[in-house]
């Protein structure tokens, strides 16, 4: 049986995410509720080990392509992984 991984967000990706949601709803808010929630599911499903990530670009961080336009950035232990930041793939 494989293990589940504790999930952890931090401050900084709590604020990445409410301003992607605050900038959607600008123009949607339904659309801006619908990608809010599919974010979070994403980083909620990291609490299996199994569940695909990358190589970070940045020394010993994963990223997890969450949707296409965006990529959240993180650190894995043996028991935890920790959602660091949520960014726009246009920036770098």
């Amino acid at each position: 049986m494989s293990r589940v991984l504790q999930v952890i967000r931090t401050p900084r990706y709590d604020n990445d995410l409410m301003a992607i949601g605050e900038y959607i709803e600008q123009h949607n808010a339904d659309a801006a509720y619908e990608m809010v929630r599919l974010l979070e599911r994403q980083v909620d499903s990291l609490a299996d080990p199994n569940f695909p990530r990358r190589m970070g670009r940045l020394p010993g961080t994963l990223e997890l392509v969450a949707h296409p336009n965006y990529i959240v950035l993180l650190e894995q232990t043996d028991t935890t992984v920790i959602a660091l930041a949520l960014m726009h793939v246009a920036r770098q």
